[in-house]
Parts: structure tokens; sequence; C-alpha cells
């Protein structure tokens, strides 16, 4: 009896041991997340270090949590990307974390794929949403609710041909700026330099009346998205400053050859441009011949020198069954000073926490690259241009509409039409059109 109860013991321990270790071998396996990003930049610039900051992330991040392993598909492009984020979808395999397009934005939170980070942010005690930049921040949000959280940060700037202007005798222009001041120079670069009765040295490039709008307190889109007006008198004398500008050149057009040429005085630039262009080894590619620099966009007088700012999202897949390891890893990707940092040191933007972008590091990585003597732009006019940038929705009714705009705008210029009449009528269409989609 003896005998047999010892040997049920035995049984009993080793089903017992049997047990823990298939608990232990379930338990031990590594939790796989998965986190969907493209290859290269994307302000569409060139970049040799676009899996460094991630791989650098990935590894602090498994570091500290050893049994996560963070997986990614390499060499999907750009271009490719929302193909493949949509191509996941449909076999229903988001990723848990992952990059958001602005093309993508919308459709993405409308149909729930992307999860409400309100609840997150606001439970988690070491995160402050004010170490952003608001602008920055808001580029997440969507129907008041936040989805995504910034990355990286881009604004857009005026780019100016310092050696042209030296050339016509003419000061750099100052921070505050206005519209006057730029139409002014424009008058006096362009003209005629080889008497051959075309010009050929020009004002400006790609400059348009979406620049003009945002610097003369202009705004299309509120809180009421069919209240877009373009007969408002902000929208018109945006439009009618493009046309003055326009009529300077007398008909002719002006190319991106002739800004590369050195032959055109301004021209907006995304600071990731900025940044390619005025290092190595992408400075001896482009804009060789003249010197330039970067500066704040012209105000009208009731508005202010402020440009569009735009930001690289990355939000955590809605089904997600790893809520609490997915908002870790979107924090370590958004929120770790060091790897913030890393996108000064390897990328072309701006960090989005305002700490790290406003450092004496930060602006030491930035001076690295630059020639001798080659100042950058100061941190502190840099996180001005941001705090203070626009942020257009990225809704896709908005984007429809804009380009609508933008095609009236440009036949208006081209048959030289009356501005407010077009606009009058244009604002009957678009009117039409935002009823259509109700």
């Amino acid at each position: 009896m003896k005998k047999m109860r010892f040997i049920l013991s035995g049984i009993t321990g080793l089903l017992l041991l049997s047990a823990c270790l298939f608990l232990y071998n379930k338990n031990s396996r590594p939790v796989i997340l998965e986190f969907g990003m493209f290859t290269g930049s994307n302000w569409d610039v060139a970049s040799a270090n676009s899996f460094k900051i991630f791989d650098r992330a990935i590894a602090d991040f498994e570091k500290n949590h050893p049994n996560v392993k963070i997986h990614y598909y390499s060499g999907i492009a750009k271009e490719d990307y929302s193909e493949w984020c949509a191509g996941k979808l449909l076999e229903g395999k988001t990723p848990d974390v992952f990059m958001v397009l602005d093309s993508d934005f919308d459709k993405f939170t409308s149909l729930g794929v992307m999860k409400n980070l309100d609840d997150l942010m606001s439970s988690d005690g070491s995160f402050h949403k004010e170490d952003f930049f608001a602008t920055a921040l808001d580029t997440g949000r969507n129907g008041g609710h936040q989805y995504a959280l910034p990355y990286e940060v881009v604004p857009t700037l005026m780019f100016v041909n310092k050696s042209l202007l030296a050339k016509e005798g003419i000061d750099m222009p100052k921070e505050d700026w206005t519209w006057e001041d730029m139409a002014e120079i424009c008058q006096r670069v362009t003209k005629d330099t080889d008497q051959d009765g075309l010009l050929d040295q020009f004002g400006t490039y790609n400059y348009s009346w979406r620049d003009a709008l945002y610097t003369c307190g202009g705004k299309l889109y509120g809180n009421n998205q069919a209240q877009i007006s373009f007969t408002d008198s902000r929208v018109l004398n945006a439009v009618k400053y493009i046309k003055r500008l326009n009529d300077i050149n007398q008909g002719q057009s002006v190319t991106q050859e002739d800004f590369n040429a050195g032959r055109v005085a301004f021209m907006p630039l995304t600071f990731a441009e900025y940044r390619t262009y005025k290092t190595y080894p992408y400075r001896i590619k482009k804009y060789t011949k003249f010197q330039w620099d970067c500066i704040t966009f012209p105000a009208d007088k009731e508005g202010g020198n402020i440009s569009k700012v735009d930001a690289l999202l990355i939000g955590i897949g809605s089904k997600t069954r790893h809520e609490a390891l997915a908002w870790e890893f979107l924090k370590q990707l958004t929120y770790t000073g060091e790897m913030q940092m890393d996108v000064y040191r390897y990328s072309q933007g701006v960090p989005a926490l305002r700490a790290v972008a406003s450092s004496q590091e930060g602006v030491d990585c930035l001076q690295e690259d630059m020639d001798e003597g080659e100042q950058v732009i100061s941190s502190t006019l840099l996180c001005h241009v941001i705090e203070n940038g626009i942020i257009e929705p990225k809704l896709l009714q908005y984007q429809q509409v804009m380009n609508l705009a933008d095609g009236e705008v440009s036949k208006i210029l081209q048959e030289n039409k009356n501005v407010d009449s077009s606009m009058k009528i244009f604002q009957r269409t678009v009117s039409k059109y935002l009823q259509q989609q109700k």
C-alpha cells in the first residue's frame, strides 16, 4: 500500500512538474510586436540612415523588455507603403505599431484602424503631452481625439538666394518682413539681364496662394467641415497678392531650372530640404552656384510670419493584442530623449519634443555637417516657426477641395481673370460639392 502511494505521489509530482514546465515554456515564448515602417525619408529627400534610428530604438526596447521582439519588413518604399498597409488591413494583420502617411490618416481613423490614444495618454503618469510641440501633436488628432503621436516635424521656410540679393544691392529680409517687402524685392530683381527682350531673372518660384493665405490670417477649415469660404476677404487678398507677383513676370513662366541656376530670389523649401542640401555630400549636387539661406515667410498686416508645419506620425493598431507593450514602444520612438535626438543625428527633420529640438546638443548636431563658418537656422527661430505654424487638415475632403481651388487659382493667373468674380463662382461650385458629400 505504501509502495502504491509512493508511486502515485511520484506520478502526481511528475504531472505537476510537467504542468509547470508547460506553463513556463508558454509564458517564456517571446511576444512579437509588428512594426510597420517604410524605407527612406518621408520628405522625399535623400536619406542614407533610414534604418539606423529604428534599429537603435528596437535594440534598446528589446534590451529593456527581454521577452519581446520587434519585427518589421524591410525594403518597403514610401510610394508602396499605403498599398502595403491596405493589404495588411485586408488580411486582418494590421501592425501593432505603424507609421501613418498623411494620405491614410483620415481613412484609418474613420475605419477604426488606429487606436484612440486618449486613455493611454491620460492614465500614464510618466507621459506629458505638453512636452511635444502643440502643432506637431495636433497633426495626430481627428474629431477631438489623439490617434497618433508625432515622431519628426518639418516646417516650411522661405529659401533666399543671398548672392542674387547681394548682386542687386538688397539686404537680407528680416524675420518680420512683410508682403510689401517681398513685392518690392521681386520688382527690383525681375529683369532682362542679357538684353535679349526676355526676362531671365525673377522674384519667386513655387510660392503659392496657400502660402500667402497662411500669412494673412486666413483659415479655410473650422470646426464645421462644410464652412469653406473662398469669398472671404483674406482668401481674395491672398490670391490677389499672388496675381500681383505673377504680373511682375510679364506672363513668363518661372521654372525649377531658373531657380537651380541662381536666377530666382525666393522659393518655399521644407526644413528637410534645407538640411539635405546644406550638408555634404548633397550640397555639391544642388545650389552650389550661389549662397543661400532660409528665413520666415513674409506676412500681411493682419497676419504673421508663419508657414505650414507637417509631421511624420506613428500610431497603434486598434486590434493589437499587446496594447501596453505597443504603447511603451510608441513612447520609445516618440517620447524618449535619446531616440528623438537621433532625428537630428540621422534624419532631416526636427524632433517632436520641444526640449530636444531646442537643446544645445541638437544645435551641435545640426552644425556638424555644415561648412566652416556656415551658421544653421537658430533653434529659437526654428521652434518659433514650428510652434506658430499652420497644420493643414488631413481630411480627404479638405485635400480634394483645395486641389480644386489650386486649379481655379491657376486658371485665374493664366487667363488674367478677375479674382473676386471668379472666386465667387468657384464658391458656388464648392458649396454644391460639399452638399453632395453629406
